[in-house]
């Protein structure tokens, strides 16, 4: 991609009401677009990012055997009621409106009930279960208040996968399956050292869920852990009782802030049965499906990672979620020719700034755009038949062999 190419461009400054680093830097990287409170655009650079991310959940989810579909976001009614989660006074953060033809639809903020419904068209007999689906989709939610970014807004885009299985102990085989896939899930988008299996409140389906929460000075959570975080736990659940059965002392905890990147919940029977979802057992009787639901917010990890790893200069990206690769400058027309053809070759892995502008301006850019590694050719690099190579991590500069660089090879 050529940067002279692209209509977004970097801004001096981000909106006042922006108050979280990682918000300010996407925004002025040219990232992500600010609608209003709590809504954002994803321009073409924020969107390769959000797609890197969802395609290493895609993967991790699809090599434990889940299957991808897609849902509406338009919600009847109907299932709600029977769950007892339509009324405004059992959710309350609704997104509702009335059709034309009279009546009222939801926007989904989850789809525990919608896919509970749509599994008894294909739920019949022990013999089709179990059945892991999940999609990516937009989920709406009327945030009290929407702030810290992409972090937390009022429409967003999640991971929500659900099992359906025909007992509990097929159930938690599969659950310890998707805990192993979530920590290899932060790992590849380098947050797995930050990153924490928290015990948190199971609310009215379990004693507890799990949530993975990514320490962070500026997260909404407060975790806390004992000396070789082998125990971690939601500030929820820090109670005489919890700490007892764990057998610790809340004064030989540490505290941090943190930030959730993602859930899982053993569901039970909580939607399966006032929805009907059964199936037949070998011996012909008739069984309630037992259910799980795990989510990720993808846009949420993407704005934890933006938080997590940027400096003073801006955005500092791991490589694996990175939109481009490398970063390629060029100083002055024998180099101009060169990062052509470089970039031509390599178009999936290189952004190109071939802009007319003053090379200060290019390194400045660069830095507030956090692609890893930038590639510097200029005149007086190619006196020494050499480009100079730049981690955005580290800092770290080195001359490599022209050859070399254009082959990407060193």
């Amino acid at each position: 991609m050529k940067l002279s190419h692209s209509f977004a461009k970097t801004l001096r400054d981000a909106p006042k009401d922006e108050t979280a680093k990682s918000a300010q830097y996407l925004i002025r990287a040219g990232y992500v677009h600010k609608e209003m409170a709590g809504v954002y655009d994803f321009l073409p650079l924020g969107l390769k990012t959000l797609k890197n991310i969802e395609n290493i959940i895609r993967e991790e989810l699809d090599a434990i055997g889940c299957e991808e579909l897609q849902m509406s976001a338009l919600q009847n009614s109907e299932p709600w009621q029977k769950s007892g989660r339509w009324a405004d006074q059992a959710v309350d953060i609704w997104f509702k409106t009335k059709l034309a033809s009279g009546g009222e639809l939801g926007l989904a903020p989850t789809h525990e009930e919608p896919i509970t419904t749509l599994m008894k068209t294909y739920i019949k007999s022990y013999k089709d279960l179990p059945i892991y689906a999940y999609q990516f989709q937009t989920k709406f939610r009327n945030e009290l208040r929407a702030k810290s970014g992409i972090m937390r807004t009022r429409e967003f885009l999640m991971k929500d996968l659900y099992s359906f299985c025909p007992d509990e102990a097929s159930h938690n085989a599969f659950y310890h399956k998707v805990e192993k896939a979530y920590k290899r899930i932060y790992e590849r988008v380098g947050l797995g050292d930050c990153t924490y299996q928290t015990f948190a409140s199971g609310g009215i389906f379990s004693k507890y869920s799990h949530e993975f929460q990514t320490l962070l000075p500026v997260g909404e959570d407060t975790i806390y852990y004992n000396a070789d975080k082998s125990i971690v736990l939601n500030e929820e659940v820090v109670t005489p009782e919890v700490l007892d059965e764990f057998d610790i002392k809340k004064a030989d905890l540490s505290s941090e802030n943190a930030a959730e990147v993602g859930n899982i919940f053993t569901l039970k029977y909580k939607y399966s049965e006032p929805l009907g979802l059964d199936y037949t057992d070998k011996d012909g009787q008739k069984n309630t499906v037992f259910m799980g639901c795990y989510g990720i917010g993808v846009s949420r990890v993407m704005g934890v990672i933006a938080e997590k790893f940027a400096d003073a200069k801006g955005l500092v990206w791991p490589e694996a979620v990175a939109p481009y690769k490398y970063h390629l400058i060029t100083i002055g027309d024998a180099a101009a020719e060169i990062g052509q053809n470089l970039e031509s070759a390599h178009q999936d892995t290189i952004l190109y700034d071939d802009r007319d502008l003053r090379p200060g301006e290019k390194f400045a850019d660069a830095e507030l755009m956090g692609i890893p590694t930038r590639i510097v050719i200029s005149d007086k690099t190619l006196e020494k038949g050499c480009a100079e190579i730049v981690s955005r991590a580290t800092g770290e500069t080195k001359l490599i062999p022209i050859e070399k660089v254009t082959n990407l090879d060193w």
